[in-house]
């Protein structure tokens, strides 16, 4: 650092520091010397003192840099020390990536000789377009694809799993195929096959099904790994045969019907839960009381305007009417029914009196005897004009729109006996009564409801008793004591069936037990069990449940938390995950799946990389089919970009057609497209009109049914389950609608996170997106023509949303055929 600035020389030093003497004398002559105007001394001597202190200091300065510079240069080549710590502190961050940072070692050379094998032993047709290239050669962990319908995924998987094993050398076991259904494997596994031999692999039916997997077929091995397991059986395998292993275990897994087998442990864990807990009991008396309790009618309903007309008549015969019935039921030994206390009540309609036959104080509910339909339906009272039936149906209706107390209609004689047997507490064949859940469309047998809504609450991930607990209901509302009695029940049953023997679990409890909650069971599983799940590619993902997802999630983190030791010796190392899927065919919501996972693919299954792949081409259906479907679709949230293109030959373009419901006007057409040996997919929302239309085209069903199963041409099957099929010709029969709003099925979708943020009806309004989606399945099934019967405003049930409200008129890929108003 520079010294301090010295002081001047002593001669140059202020003349305030000289003594007295010197002073005045040179004060004498400095003054002379002034008024002379020759010199002023003590200017010059401060000007002098102040040069110098100038001039010291710029010397030093200029010598300090100098010698600094030198200094810190002569440094420099010793040791330089930086200091390039950050300011402030900070952890290492979080790899929460599924996957290890690697790449599949495919080399230009490489792809190029496949694609030259590819060309010379697959026909024309078969040849891979660009973008399924893309997928084939995907090379890095994580890979989704967005395939349209008719895209020719089948034929990519099968050449991506010839990529693996014939020209990298994977092992087989070391990968998994998912489809979601029996056929669908079944079609798959026999590609495979084709393909693989003509490479030159002989892949016989078991290999093949060791590698072609539903996610169920799976997960069952996994659980009977542990110990006391061996024998499980799953739920949904049960039959009248006795317990199965693995047959069912490729089941369609949105099949609810439940058989004999299942119904029996149902009904026995029943009867036990309601024998031994009182509040079992309790619950379920709220339930019986809303399941048997006539269903009310608006008054401003048709029926209800025509029959009000006669309700003074109807009262004058009505205790008439009443003793004819119960002599009826007398006659049939179901009369009078213990529990049921025979009062002849007066309830007042519209100011007439009208008669009960009975009470139920358990209830406290009265009691309508019924018209039961085994019954002659012509009986009639002496000297009436009605029939007995028709008398008792004019009341039912009057009851229905006017009577406001807690009242059972007795339908027939064998709902009484299945009253009865609730009423005396003999729960050997089940509740013996349906019940409907806010929000579904039918009713349905009380333990078939607690299946399904257990079904739905545990596909989202959920465990039953723990979302029942998070619900909230009115003070009032019946389904209150539904979820109650639910969470009682389903806890009960997951213990019946587990003491069983061999034990029984369903096919939820096994994904929970290996899903992200539980990881410490994953653990526990063999590299055996694990490698297959190693290289795994996931058709119709769209359709994947949170559930599902969380079990995925949970193996790929646990294939790599066990690292290379996993694989030694092996050519397959550690692990990818391709899935193929198509976001507008995802409509399966209803049983608890979400297209989130799909068209979040990234985040909810985080890499190292990702490819990204899109199959625009559609090798099906004609510009017009692909143009009206997206029409009708593209409403709904979707993964941006989509838009398919015909491909393949070029194809003569037709409109779909939209028409008013016309069956016999339907049969005229399909019978026309028969004749032409065209094939056909009759296609509609509900059972009832399949028996409908088959009045009409019962001529063509026979013809068709009578050849054999390669020849026939016509199939007749649900929206849903027309998914993967295509036909030339198809018949839509029926809109898609969303009729009812589910309170419960809101509040679980809430608690599982799906929806949007503050969204109250997340469930509800995620199906008005389904239907549009469903919509789009139905039609693209089409490769040539396509027509649509919809029924009339006046049969429509509701205003709710409906897929036929996207229908343009103006846009030349639709031809709207219906009678205006």
């Amino acid at each position: 650092m520079p010294s301090p600035t010295p002081e001047p020389p002593a001669e140059l030093s202020s003349l305030a520091q000289l003594p007295l003497f010197k002073r005045l004398l040179a004060r004498l002559l400095g003054g002379g010397l002034s008024r002379l105007r020759a010199q002023h001394v003590a200017s010059w001597l401060q000007g002098q003192a102040d040069g110098f202190r100038s001039g010291h200091g710029a010397g030093v300065e200029y010598g300090y840099n100098e010698g600094r510079l030198d200094g810190l240069e002569e440094g420099r080549q010793v040791l330089l020390i930086r200091d390039t710590r950050p300011q402030e502190h900070r952890a290492p961050g979080v790899d929460d990536n599924l996957f290890d940072d690697w790449r599949l070692p495919l080399t230009a050379e490489l792809k190029k000789r496949i694609k030259a094998d590819v060309a010379r032993l697959l026909p024309a047709q078969a040849q891979p377009s660009a973008a399924q290239w893309k997928m084939i050669f995907s090379d890095t962990p994580s890979t989704a694809v967005i395939a349209g319908a008719g895209a020719g995924k089948s034929t990519s998987l099968v050449l991506r799993i010839l990529l693996l094993t014939h020209y990298l050398g994977f092992e087989l076991d070391a990968m998994t195929v998912v489809t979601f259904t029996r056929e669908s494997r079944k079609d798959f596994m026999a590609k495979l096959v084709e393909v693989m031999g003509l490479w030159g692999h002989v892949l016989s039916p078991r290999e093949a099904r060791e590698v072609v997997r539903t996610f169920h077929s799976r997960i069952l091995p996994m659980v009977r790994s542990l110990p006391g397991f061996g024998q499980l059986q799953a739920f949904e395998n049960l039959s009248e045969r006795g317990l199965f292993a693995d047959e069912g275990a490729d089941s369609n897994p949105f099949d609810l019907r439940i058989n004999d087998a299942q119904r029996q442990q149902l009904n026995a864990c029943y009867h036990r839960l309601h024998s031994d807990n009182p509040r079992f009991r309790e619950v379920l008396v709220p339930l019986y009381k809303q399941a048997l309790q006539l269903r009310e009618l608006d008054q401003d309903h048709p029926d209800v305007r025509k029959r009000m007309a006669v309700t003074e008549l109807a009262s004058k015969r009505d205790e008439e009417l009443c003793d004819t019935l119960e002599d009826l039921w007398f006659r049939a030994g179901a009369w009078p029914i213990p529990g049921i206390e025979p009062d002849r009540e007066v309830i007042e309609i519209n100011g007439s009196p009208f008669h009960c036959h009975g009470y139920i104080p358990e209830l406290e509910a009265w009691v309508v005897l019924g018209f039961d339909p085994r019954e002659n339906p012509q009986i009639s009272r002496p000297g009436a004009k009605l029939t007995v039936r028709a008398e008792w149906a004019v009341k039912r209706t009057l009851f229905q729109a006017f009577c406001r107390k807690p009242l059972i209609w007795l339908e027939s004689y064998e709902s009484a006996k299945c009253v009865l047997s609730s009423l005396a507490g003999d729960a050997t064949a089940g509740p013996g009564f349906d019940y409907k859940v806010k929000g579904e469309l039918a009713s349905a047998p009380l333990l078939d409801c607690f299946v399904m809504a257990a079904g739905f609450i545990e596909n989202l991930g959920l465990d039953v008793s723990a979302a029942v607990a998070r619900m909230s209901f009115a003070q009032d509302d019946p389904d209150r004591f539904f979820f109650e009695a639910l969470s009682l029940f389903w806890k009960a049953l997951e213990a019946h069936l587990l003491a069983q023997s061999p034990p029984i679990m369903t096919y939820n409890r096994m994904f929970s037990l290996f899903g992200e909650n539980t990881p410490e069971n994953q653990a526990l599983l063999s590299d055996e069990l694990l490698r297959p799940l190693s290289h795994l590619m996931i058709d119709e993902f769209q359709d994947v449940s949170p559930q599902i997802v969380s079990w995925l999630r949970a193996s790929l983190r646990e294939i790599r938390r066990r690292g290379p030791a996993m694989q030694v010796g092996r050519a397959a190392r550690h692990s990818s995950l391709l899935c193929v899927g198509d976001d507008w065919q995802s409509i399966y919501g209803w049983r608890g799946s979400s297209p989130k996972y799909f068209m979040e693919f990234s985040k909810q299954f985080p890499s190292p990389g990702t490819t990204r792949v899109m199959l625009s081409d559609n090798y099906r259906s004609h510009q017009h089919i692909i143009d009206a479907a997206e029409h009708i679709v593209r409403a709904a949230p979707a993964i941006a970009g989509k838009k398919a293109k015909a491909s393949g030959e070029p194809k003569a373009l037709w409109p779909v057609n939209v028409l008013d419901r016309d069956d016999a006007g339907l049969a005229k057409r399909l019978e026309e497209h028969y004749r032409r040996g065209e094939s056909i997919l009759m296609l509609f929302r509900k059972s009832s009109d399949k028996s409908l239309i088959n009045e009409y085209i019962s001529s063509v069903v026979n013809v068709d049914s009578s050849l054999p199963a390669e020849q026939r041409r016509l199939r007749q099957l649900t929206y849903h389950s027309a998914k993967g099929l295509q036909a030339d010709v198809v018949f839509l029969l029926g809109d898609c609608l969303h009729l009812t709003r589910s309170p419960y099925k809101n509040q679980v979708y809430r608690m599982a996170g799906l929806g949007d943020d503050g969204d109250a009806e997340a469930y509800d309004n995620a199906q008005k997106d389904e239907i549009l989606r469903l919509a789009y399945v139905g039609i693209t099934r089409a490769v040539k023509h396509c027509y649509w019967y919809l029924d009339g405003p006046e049969a429509q049930a509701g205003n709710g949303p409906k897929a036929s409200d996207r229908i343009a008129g103006d846009k030349a890929y639709f031809a709207d055929l219906r009678v205006k108003p």
